[in-house]
């Protein structure tokens, strides 16, 4: 129901670990971060490297040189890697222009293995648009993700092909994880906020339950 759900969470998952359970997550976070960062060093550059060229339990990849050579955005490999099956990682918090990933203690090593499959495919697929061997506007990035409903459609306008689109990976016709929306303008969505929740005055009467859909006030 809010914000104030995050404190016990927290407590509990500290209690719940204990001393040696937390030692243990950690340890392995750092080590699959690591992991990642060297997988994918030779790809892209990975930032905040400490002395001895180990990164933290975040790894950080820089982007910005891809906007200059194919017109890629960071946002692009976010959108793209959930073809791949992988939720869109953060990408403009904190740093703008650079993708940051967390490999957590609940990532199992096959996960993290696929996970930087993924990111040299698509690494792969920004340099098609370098060398001039896919459209600088329509290409597998600018397009991402491809929902199940345009895949299947009798039209197909894209200059790829369906499968191209849909199954990049081995993995992904074994379980695929279908979008449900395809791209969207995402700071027009957070500069029209539409909201469907009941007004506040609606939780006082008692005469309507709790949560019952009530159309939204309009804006004065």
């Amino acid at each position: 129901m809010g914000s104030a759900s995050i404190l016990p969470i927290s407590y509990m998952y500290i209690d719940l670990m204990g001393a040696e359970g937390l030692a243990r997550a950690t340890k392995v976070a750092i080590l699959n971060a690591n992991y990642v960062a060297r997988r994918l060093e030779t790809f892209y550059p990975v930032l905040y490297k400490g002395t001895r060229g180990l990164v933290a339990h975040e790894c950080i990849i820089d982007t910005r040189p891809y906007k200059a050579s194919a017109g890629v955005e960071v946002e692009d490999i976010a959108k793209r890697l959930m073809d791949y099956g992988f939720h869109a990682r953060r990408s403009r918090f904190r740093w703008r222009g650079r993708s940051w990933w967390s490999r957590r203690r609940a990532n199992r090593k096959r996960s993290s293995i696929r996970f930087c499959d993924a990111m040299i495919a698509i690494r792969e697929e920004i340099r098609e648009i370098e060398e001039g061997r896919a459209d600088r506007q329509h290409n597998l990035l600018k397009r991402a993700p491809h929902t199940l409903e345009q895949v299947v459609s009798s039209g197909w306008d894209r200059p790829y092909t369906r499968e191209q689109a849909a199954f990049p990976a081995p993995w992904t016709r074994l379980h695929k994880f279908w979008p449900s929306v395809a791209r969207i303008d995402s700071a027009f969505g957070d500069r029209t906020l539409v909201c469907s929740c009941p007004p506040t005055d609606a939780y006082a009467d008692e005469t309507v339950p709790a949560g019952s859909p009530r159309p939204a006030r309009a804006a004065p």
